[in-house]
């Protein structure tokens, strides 16, 4: 079972969350039956989504991030809720590319570099908060922490990784986010950066066994980190019937008109593949409420 944790340094001066989301990944990558290179992508972007989830305050708060970098999976979203439930899709599901220059899985080159991260946050107010930043490396991690210092100017470490089995499915994912508050000082800064010096990959430390508290604690390894909380976050979808008739109302009474004519109108959640059917008489229904 997936778990997340979130600690707080004993002197006051940085906050650190890392995640386990193996199992929310392996949920995704079966809905979306994506490979292996969009599954990373994805499941990086799910696991960032899930980390800034759970910072947000209100139990009806929710963070949506958007990468759109012109390359060939399309526009990766992931959409998390205050206690790090996550939804997410990739417009191209399936992307078959070399392995970059590392061997490894080239998440940059799926994701592509020439475009945006969008990160806006839905607090309850009348508008929702939009940050926007050029994608600066595809890789996510990165993408991250940059998004952290234009737009909140908030001193961040970010490392997400997803590791893919030969048959597709995910061996592990997870990630971390470290972030200095305002009382760090000079001394503190210095001190996270020799922890980062040489650690390994996140996905290596979930698949020798460690658990995120063990993570936090072996990274930050010159601090004393006190749990602040902890919660088990899921692949979570919240569409409903209701909400696609809300979703076809706001289409208009002349779209509403067009559907009528045939006999039933299907409608599939990008997020979990799950179709509602509406026949032309409940569609005709609609027609008067838009």
């Amino acid at each position: 079972m997936d778990k997340l944790v979130r600690c707080i340094s004993d002197d006051g001066t940085l906050i650190m969350m890392a995640a386990d989301t193996t199992d929310m990944i392996e949920k995704a990558q079966e809905i979306h039956k994506t490979s292996a290179v969009t599954s990373a992508a994805l499941g990086r972007l799910l696991t960032a989504a899930s980390l800034m989830g759970s910072m947000l305050k209100g139990e009806d708060d929710s963070i949506t991030l958007r990468l759109n970098g012109g390359g060939p999976a399309g526009s990766v979203i992931a959409v998390s809720d205050s206690n790090g439930n996550t939804r997410g899709y990739v417009s191209n599901p399936v992307v078959e590319i070399p392995l970059n220059i590392k061997g490894k899985l080239d998440v940059a080159g799926a994701v592509g570099k020439d475009g945006t991260l969008t990160v806006m946050k839905d607090l309850g107010l009348k508008e929702p908060y939009v940050g926007q930043i050029p994608i600066i490396s595809g890789e996510i991690a990165e993408d991250i922490t940059s998004y952290y210092a234009t737009s909140e100017q908030t001193p961040t470490v970010c490392a997400l990784g997803v590791l893919v089995n030969p048959d597709l499915t995910i061996k592990a994912a997870g990630g971390f986010i470290i972030q200095l508050l305002p009382t760090a000082l000079d001394d503190t800064i210095d001190a996270v950066e020799r922890c980062i010096q040489d650690i390994p990959p996140v996905t290596k430390m979930l698949a020798d066994g460690m658990t995120p508290e063990e993570m936090c604690k072996f990274v930050l390894k010159e601090f004393n980190l006190e749990v602040l909380d902890s919660s088990k976050p899921e692949y979570k979808c919240n569409c409903s019937k209701e909400r696609v008739k809300r979703a076809l109302i706001s289409t208009g009474k002349e779209a509403l008109l067009e559907m009528a004519e045939d006999e039933s109108t299907e409608v599939t959640c990008h997020f979990c593949n799950r179709a509602f059917r509406f026949s032309s008489d409940e569609i005709k229904k609609l027609v008067n409420e838009a």
